[in-house]
């Protein structure tokens, strides 16, 4: 088997690649002039882009931020909704959905560091499980309303999903384990462990 005309390793290529394309750096350098790996918490994903732009131009960081959230939800779906085009099974679909969250939060065009995943996240589980995907994002909307902290509401946002995933899909269609689930929200939690500590210290700040 030839591994660069396999159509799975190619696909699974794509997802890791397009997924770690840093869009909230490359949009706050660009239209900015600003970089948001050194600057507020040094994450590229929408909210950084928002906290650090907002200090310069509050109306470009609303565009930048908005754009930037857009994008990195998009770029993990573009691969997977090929992949259903082309007749993947729901096991190659998933493991598409787990390597672009790992493409966006260690990516290779940053040297394996990256976002936290929760755009992307979010992005695939839509795809693949749109209702508990729906709810979590209903979830995670009501609180950032209220607590207008960002990362605590993405953790709810995110256990949201987990539980409605259990109770829809007590086995996942296709591959009957939630492990990809399990792999996503294990990474998008590793990746807060930062946030986590600063809350539990009363340091993490609103948006």
């Amino acid at each position: 088997m030839d591994l660069f005309t396999n159509q799975n390793i190619l696909l699974y290529l794509a997802a890791y690649l397009i997924a770690g394309i840093p869009f909230g750096y490359i949009l706050a350098k660009q239209f900015a002039g600003v970089d948001i790996k050194n600057e507020g918490s040094g994450n590229i994903g929408a909210t950084n882009v928002l906290r650090v732009v907002k200090e310069k131009d509050p109306k470009l960081a609303k565009k930048l931020g908005a754009i930037t959230l857009f994008l990195d939800a998009i770029k993990g779906v573009l691969v997977i909704l090929v992949a259903q085009y082309l007749g993947a099974s729901e096991g190659v679909l998933w493991t598409l959905a787990v390597l672009a969250v790992l493409g966006h939060c260690f990516s290779a065009f940053l040297f394996f560091e990256g976002g936290k995943g929760v755009a992307t996240g979010f992005g695939v589980l839509l795809v693949m499980m749109p209702v508990p995907a729906l709810i979590a994002i209903i979830v995670w909307a009501v609180a950032a309303k209220g607590l207008k902290i960002s990362s605590i509401s993405s953790l709810i946002g995110l256990a949201a999903f987990i539980i409605a995933s259990y109770v829809l899909y007590p086995e996942v269609p296709g591959i009957i384990s939630h492990a990809p689930i399990w792999i996503i929200a294990l990474v998008i939690t590793y990746k807060h462990i930062p946030n986590i500590v600063r809350l539990f210290n009363k340091e993490e700040t609103k948006v």
